[in-house]
């Protein structure tokens, strides 16, 4: 299957709005977040991608088709640049089917450096995928720590 990693433009924000809501939704198993009122969950960082330097915003296409999104932000921590994967989801009809996995290591190749990536503590799922994809990515050479309820992932992605 061909996966697809596009920069997101403003003018297809609402694409990433609404793949959002179907993320949240299945988020809400671990956070225990509710709808709003108004019948979304709500992402408050969306207009960020396009307002903030440090944030990018990737559509994942399987087979030409919308499957989902990665939101990566560049950050400064203690003078040195860390990546982190803010936000990763992929729509269920494409998920055990090695697009996700695909996606990430696309996503890691355009981003070479120290990356950061975490889970809540009852994300078992999540840090199971994440486990799995860093060690075909890079081997062993990955540290876990837990950190205020979340598993926290460091590795290096040679560049």
């Amino acid at each position: 299957m061909e996966i697809e990693i596009i920069p997101i433009r403003i003018e297809d924000k609402q694409v990433l709005a609404n793949l959002l809501e179907l993320y949240l939704h299945d988020f809400s198993e671990f956070d225990d977040r509710d709808l709003g009122e108004n019948g979304l969950y709500g992402y408050a960082y969306v207009d960020h991608y396009w307002m903030e330097s440090g944030r990018y915003p990737f559509l994942i296409r399987a087979a030409g088709r919308v499957a989902g999104f990665a939101l990566v932000r560049v950050l400064q921590r203690n003078g040195q640049t860390e990546m982190q994967m803010a936000e990763f989801f992929i729509v269920r009809k494409y998920r055990r089917q090695g697009a996700g996995e695909t996606a990430a290591r696309r996503v890691f190749d355009q981003f070479p450096g120290r990356w950061v990536i975490a889970e809540m503590d009852r994300n078992v799922p999540a840090q199971r995928f994440w486990r799995a994809v860093v060690k075909r990515y890079i081997g062993d050479a990955i540290t876990e720590r837990h950190d205020d309820g979340r598993v926290v992932q460091d590795f290096v992605v040679p560049g």
